[in-house]
């Protein structure tokens, strides 16, 4: 099982794009749940998952619609989520230096 930090960020994605937000959920409790020993692993099952540098990971969320862009430890089993948006969104960042920001209010 994998620790995601956080819950908090991935519903705060899910309410700025609304119609990503099963897929984000149902991508979430996936994870939570599994027991991915190191990419090749989890690559079995995300087809479409790559692998960028540093652990990070790029998942195709939605339909290919979104990306989301998270590092994954496998050793200690943690994933922090880095970076949520639409694909033209995704071709705007460095995908290899983006950070989780919180939404101003």
């Amino acid at each position: 099982m994998f620790n995601i930090i956080a819950r908090r960020t991935i519903n705060e994605y899910a309410e700025s794009y609304p119609d990503a937000k099963i897929a984000l959920q149902r991508w979430y409790y996936e994870l939570e749940e599994a027991d991915f020993k190191n990419f090749n692993e989890l690559k079995k099952v995300y087809l479409n998952a790559s692998l960028v540098s540093d652990g990070r990971v790029v998942f195709n969320i939605g339909g290919n619609k979104y990306r989301l862009v998270v590092r994954i430890n496998f050793q200690f089993k943690g994933i922090q989520i880095k970076w949520f948006g639409t694909h033209p969104e995704y071709d705007k960042i460095n995908v290899e230096t983006v950070t989780f920001k919180k939404k101003k209010s």
